[in-house]
């Protein structure tokens, strides 16, 4: 694998940036969604800690750290997923919207798992 110069190159962190947008967008334009104060800021912190523990791990520039800060990125996904079921329960969010959010929530989390292990092999 080539080196990274920037976390902006790691597909996890650009698949949650993109997840930060879809959840943003339905969390602003859904009227129930945007009036459960507490569930919309909690599922929108779990989004943003994603891609945010990405790029501070990054940025600590260790691979012990960048691994702990990967890990931190896989529970928030775990914690987004657990978010997102409520929300469809509610019918916060359609079906289609559920299934199309979940497919990318368990990419990042695949992705994830694979650059720890990757990294935690180069150890």
């Amino acid at each position: 694998m080539a080196k990274l110069n920037s976390f902006e190159e790691i597909i996890a962190w650009q698949k949650a940036r993109e997840l930060n947008s879809i959840i943003y967008a339905i969390t602003n334009t859904n009227n129930s969604f945007s009036k459960d104060y507490g569930l919309r800021d909690q599922i929108r912190r779990a989004s943003v800690s994603i891609s945010s523990n990405i790029a501070e791990g990054f940025e600590r520039e260790t691979t012990k750290e960048f691994i702990r800060f990967l890990y931190i990125a896989k529970a928030s996904a775990g914690e987004f997923r657990s978010q997102l079921y409520l929300a469809f329960d509610l019918d916060y969010i359609s079906k289609n919207q559920f299934e199309e959010i979940k497919l990318k929530i368990n990419e990042i989390s695949k992705l994830l798992s694979g650059f720890i292990k990757y990294l935690k092999s180069t150890l």
